[in-house]
Formats: C-alpha cells, sequence, structure tokens
C-alpha cells in the first residue's frame, strides 16, 4: 500500500492529507523539529465543510528523520520548495514519487536539475482552503486537481490512489498547458490585490483596476504566445474575469502573504513570466511595474 508523506501541511496539504487518508491510504506529516506534536508522535487535523467538521489523526516525522519516503506530496510556498525537499532529500530513494503542488513555474526545473533520481509530477488545484487554526481547515470550495508530467501521456499506476479520493482528481497529458493556464491568470489577479489591498472581486469592480487588469493579460498573452503556449493564454482576459467574478469575495495567497508580512511568490510568478519574456525579446512594463512594487513591498515589511 502506498504511504504518503506531506511536506507543507497547511491548508492544501492538510486539505489532500485528509483527503488521502480518508480514501484509505495512510499519510504522515512531516514537520519541523521545533513542532510540539513531534513529542506526542500524532497530529489532529480538523477540516471543516460547511456546518459539518471531521478530524483526523495523522503519524508525524522530523523532516530529519531517517525513515525513508517513497511518495511525498510538497505543498510549501514555490519559493520553499528546494529547501524543503532538500531537508528530506536524504530519506528519498531513488525514483521515488513527488508531487509538486504549488502556485507559480520554474521551481519544476529546479528540483528535477537538482535530483534528476525523483520521478517528479507537477500538480495544478482550484480547491478552495484556508486555516482557521494551527491545525483547523475551512474547505471553502470545491475546486478540480490536475496532475501530470512533461511527456507522458498515460498515468502512472500510484494515481489511481488519486482518483479514488473524495474530490475531482484527474490526469493531463498536457501539464504544462495546465501550468502556464494558472500562471497567467495568477499573474494578471494576485499581484493587483496585493498591492491594492483588495478582494478579487473589487478587480471587476474598479474601472481604473479592471483596466489594469486588461493590460497586464495583453502583455501576458503576447509572452505565452511567443512561448508556444498559445492554448494556455487563448482568450485569456475572458479567463481571469471569469476566476474573478467565480472568487469575488475571496482574498489572493499573494494578498494574505503581504498583509501577513510574509514572503510572496511573485519571483515564481511575475518573475517567472517576465524572465521567459526576455528570452523571446517581448517586453511587459506593466507587469515588470508590479514585480517591483511587490518587491518593494516585502522590502519594506522586513525592515519593519
Amino acid at each position: 500500500m502506498q504511504h504518503w508523506h506531506i511536506l507543507g501541511a497547511g491548508a492544501i496539504g492538510g486539505l489532500f492529507a485528509n483527503l488521502l487518508q480518508t480514501a484509505g491510504t495512510p499519510c504522515t506529516l512531516l514537520l519541523r523539529t521545533d513542532d510540539p506534536d513531534l513529542a506526542v508522535g500524532t497530529a489532529a487535523l480538523t477540516l471543516r465543510r460547511g456546518d459539518q467538521q471531521q478530524t483526523c489523526r495523522f503519524s508525524v516525522s522530523a523532516s530529519s528523520d531517517n525513515i525513508p519516503i517513497s511518495h511525498l506530496l510538497v505543498c510549501t510556498k514555490a519559493q520553499d520548495i528546494v529547501a524543503a525537499i532538500a531537508g528530506v532529500a536524504h530519506r528519498l530513494a531513488p525514483g521515488a514519487v513527488v508531487v509538486l503542488l504549488a502556485n507559480g513555474m520554474g521551481y519544476q526545473q529546479q528540483v528535477r536539475a537538482r535530483w534528476p533520481q525523483l520521478d517528479c509530477f507537477s500538480g495544478s488545484t482550484t480547491e478552495g482552503a484556508f486555516r482557521e487554526g494551527r491545525r483547523a481547515i475551512c474547505h471553502a470550495g470545491q475546486g478540480s486537481t490536475l496532475i501530470g508530467q512533461p511527456g507522458r501521456v498515460a498515468a502512472p499506476d500510484w494515481f489511481r490512489t488519486w482518483l479514488a479520493l473524495p474530490a475531482r482528481c484527474a490526469w493531463s497529458a498536457d501539464i504544462d498547458t495546465v501550468l502556464w493556464r494558472k500562471l497567467a491568470i495568477n499573474c494578471a489577479i494576485n499581484p493587483v490585490t496585493a498591492l491594492h489591498r483588495c478582494r478579487n472581486g473589487e478587480l471587476a469592480q474598479r474601472p481604473q483596476l479592471a483596466a489594469l487588469v486588461g493590460e497586464l493579460c495583453a502583455e501576458i498573452s503576447a509572452i505565452g504566445i511567443a512561448a508556444g503556449q498559445q492554448r494556455a493564454v487563448s482568450n485569456l482576459r475572458q479567463q481571469v474575469m471569469a476566476v474573478i467574478a467565480a472568487t469575488a469575495d475571496n482574498r489572493s495567497s499573494m494578498l494574505q502573504d503581504v498583509l501577513a508580512g510574509r514572503a510572496t511568490e511573485i519571483d515564481y510568478l511575475t518573475g517567472y513570466l517576465l524572465a521567459r519574456g526576455r528570452e523571446h525579446g517581448v517586453p511587459a512594463p506593466r507587469n515588470a511595474a508590479l514585480l517591483a512594487a511587490v518587491q518593494a513591498v516585502h522590502a519594506d515589511n522586513l525592515g519593519a
């Protein structure tokens, strides 16, 4: 039987740990050495859906332990992924399955280059979840999750476990398009909400912000087309406005990070986009200005 270790047991990591264990697949949460749950040996996660809640108890392990890991789900922030995997690399045997489920792009190539012996997969999810406490998660909205591996058409055998989850999971034979589409949408929404401290819906309600989103979409589309990602950026503005409407009351993850004084994923969203633009000679001044502004906010937070 598969045994999954969860690296990054926040909202999304905790949600999938709950889904896996509910479906009969054992999970272990990987914790920092200073986490008090390590002394107990287990941790309880409570998942709330509306008026219903479910509590599951999980085994826990410190990243520094030596127990082998055969299946690893990584749900940390994009900027933390390489360091987080480095902390457990000694536990990963050649061929170990590693699923990277985070926003942004660029870290996937870094992981594969540094650990070519691992069997790495990428994922994208629209599941809505946020933390309500240290070990409490609200499943705010059911979405869908796509998993894939560049160049691989058929799903591997281990993915049958994910098809059995009480969630909408599917294999993608074209995961690069999936990741690019999500990147494009995030680049048009997240930095603007973070800088203007607004919920997603205000990007459609405030004319100045709606115009800015349109300008960003035009630049993002031009870069995507130059990078060979026409399908990912097709009708991008319409896709973005649909997401804004569907998530009108949401605070983007980047806005939440800025409000909490945390580092954002901007380098793996807009930063990655601009790097591809430079490769293909496509300027994107509006996106470049947003990147600089979000980086400046983070620098101010560090100096506060």
